[in-house]
Parts: structure tokens; sequence; C-alpha cells
């Protein structure tokens, strides 16, 4: 996957690397393409690796490629890991959930297909911490939908580029003038959006706000 750290590479000494990574806006693998050589190469009796960032069944198709596998009717082991959603966050000090703040999390995809659009007005009723993957391209159109919805403009919101590397950079601002931050600082995919209270503990001694008993 291209989200791989390419050092995590150098411990692959005695495999065959396939490059297949999918990249927004660039020349990319097919998923059929990837769905066909993972069944083919296992096929020979290999030992196939699907290696992927954070967690391969968050956003990372590991179902479909799972279900692709199982038709063909080879056996498959999910190894889970830490979704960015979660783990890029941390790296601020950002829990996406914090008792007394906030009670959950939603995980939302910033590219639909179809163009099917996830329910903002649901979403924003929720209260819920709101993390979108790959949404950097569709930001301004998000920010909309989510103001357009009811979310007050003032909402604290963080974007994070190249989570977890040491090329990791952030923008933090309210919702109604975010994509312009972003713009401002150059950021690029891949890019982590996250909105809600719960981005004003960035840097924060997290110890210090266990605000009231509601989990």
């Amino acid at each position: 996957d291209d989200l791989v750290f390419p050092e995590i590479l150098a411990h692959a000494r005695r495999a065959r690397i396939v490059n297949v990574g999918k990249r927004a806006g660039k020349p990319s693998t097919p998923q059929d393409r990837i769905n066909g050589l993972l069944v083919r190469l296992a096929r020979r009796g290999w030992n196939v690796v699907r290696l992927k960032g954070g967690d391969p069944m968050v956003f990372g198709r590991g179902g479909e490629e799972l279900l692709a596998l199982r038709r063909a009717g080879i056996e498959a082991d999910i190894v889970p890991g830490i979704t960015s959603g979660v783990a890029v966050p941390a790296t601020l000090g950002v829990p996406v959930t914090h008792r007394g703040l906030v009670t959950g999390v939603a995980f939302i995809t910033g590219q639909c297909r179809d163009d099917r659009e996830p329910d903002w007005a649901a979403l924003v009723r929720s209260g819920l911490t709101l993390v979108v993957y790959m949404g950097l391209a569709r930001l301004p159109r998000i920010v909309e939908s989510l103001t357009r919805a009811g979310m007050p403009a003032s909402q604290p919101a963080l974007a994070i580029q190249d989570g977890t590397r040491p090329t990791q950079r952030h923008v933090s601002a309210p919702l109604s003038t975010l994509a312009g931050a972003v713009k401002t600082a150059g950021l690029a995919g891949p890019c982590l959006i996250v909105i809600g209270e719960v981005t004003r503990l960035a840097g924060t001694d997290l110890s210090t706000l266990c605000i009231g008993d509601a989990a």
C-alpha cells in the first residue's frame, strides 16, 4: 500500500515486493486487479502479505480483498492495526473521545462512490467527534455541508498531514476557515481531518481534563 512507511519494507528482505498503492487523483492500481493478483499469487502456493498502513478494515478495502479470496476458496488471516483516525490525532495529544466532553467518534470517508454523501445532519446532531479520511480534495464542500446542516462555524478542527511520520504537519482552525488554513499552509495528502471539541486538547495535559463522570 502507498501509505506504508518505506523503511518498513527493509525488513522484507526475502520477499518480492509489488507496489499497488492508491492515491487520490494519481494513477493507481484498480481494485479488481489487486484482488486478482492476490488470488493468482496465492494459488501459486506463495505466502502473500497485503501490507497496508493503519487498519486494513477501516477504509483500507480489506473487506473487499478478503471476500475476493474467500470466493476463490483461499484462506486468509487479518492482522489488525491501529487506524490513523485514532493514532494520528493521538500524536498531538488529541483523544477522539474524552470523558465529559464527547461520547463517541464517527469515521467518515471523504470520497464516496457514486457521489453519495454521508448524512451530515445526523452527524451534526450526534455531537460526535468527526474524523474524515481522504477528505482533503473535498474539504471546502465538506465544510459547507456541515455548516448547512447546523454545525457552528466556530467548531474547532484540525487537519494533519503525514500522520506519525517525521514529515507530519498540522493546522488548527475553526471549521469555517479550515479549508483556507489548509491551503495557506500547503498541506497535501495523505491528510486526516478531525472536527470537534477534542481538538482543543492538542498539546494539553489530559490528566487535568476529566470533566464530569459521563463516559
